[in-house]
């Protein structure tokens, strides 16, 4: 179920077993991502792309837009 966390949350669900995905485009997310984030382009974002996830754990997906 999709729900907006702070900065904060993120550590404390990343240290509890979350996954953290970035959504960025690859040449971005290779010039700067978060520590420990995956890479899944939003282009690229599907069920296939995500298979090797944990569905019993949460999923943050972050993606950050100057636009």
């Amino acid at each position: 179920m999709p729900a907006e966390i702070r900065g904060d949350e993120v550590w404390q669900m990343v240290r509890g077993g979350a996954a953290l995905v970035e959504a960025l485009p690859a040449e971005e997310y290779e010039a700067e991502h978060l520590p420990g984030a995956i890479n899944i382009p939003l282009s690229q974002l599907d069920r296939h792309s995500t298979a090797a996830l944990q569905r019993d754990q949460p999923l943050i997906v972050y993606c950050y837009d100057l636009q």
